[in-house]
């Protein structure tokens, strides 16, 4: 196989420690993929950013807020529509918290933003479309993994990041 080219990509599932609960946005009916579905805050990374320049940037543009990356969650292959390489992205996931949720302000990428716990995220994202099941799956590995954590663990990846440059 050739060394390919594809586009990097960053989604950061954001939740609120005082009430445990997970912020879903609707991507706006004018995006030209899977509008109207449920997804966390996702984008691509730029030429010459960092992955993590990259989810801080995407989450101020979307949400006008700074958060704290707490964990990588995993990684993600997928095509933006059809398996043709001008749609193929590879990205990082990343677990991250917003201690006040109410100062978000969503841009127009989304229609609206719920915050709900996992199981009501998990309720909430039943359609069937490749978008709402890959968020469907970011959603069970978050609830499957935040409760093993480690407050100390958080505390060192929060502060050093997780690039080395």
């Amino acid at each position: 196989m050739s060394i390919g080219r594809f586009y990097a990509g960053i989604a950061a599932l954001i939740w609120t420690p005082n009430t445990k609960q997970y912020l879903l946005l609707r991507r706006s009916e004018q995006k030209d993929y899977a509008c109207g579905a449920w997804e966390c805050v996702t984008g691509r990374v730029d030429q010459g950013e960092g992955f993590e320049d990259a989810l801080r940037r995407e989450v101020r543009e979307e949400l006008g807020v700074e958060v704290q990356i707490e964990h990588i969650l995993g990684t993600t292959h997928f095509y933006r529509g059809s398996p043709t390489p001008e749609n193929e992205l590879v990205g990082v996931i990343y677990l991250c918290s917003l201690v006040d949720p109410a100062s978000i302000h969503i841009s127009a990428e989304h229609s609206e933003y719920r915050w709900l716990s996992g199981n009501q995220a998990i309720d909430l994202l039943s359609a069937n479309d490749p978008s709402t099941q890959w968020a469907l799956r970011v959603i069970r590995r978050a609830e499957l993994i935040r409760p093993m954590l480690l407050d100390n663990l958080i505390k060192v990846q929060s502060k050093t990041g997780f690039e080395f440059g």
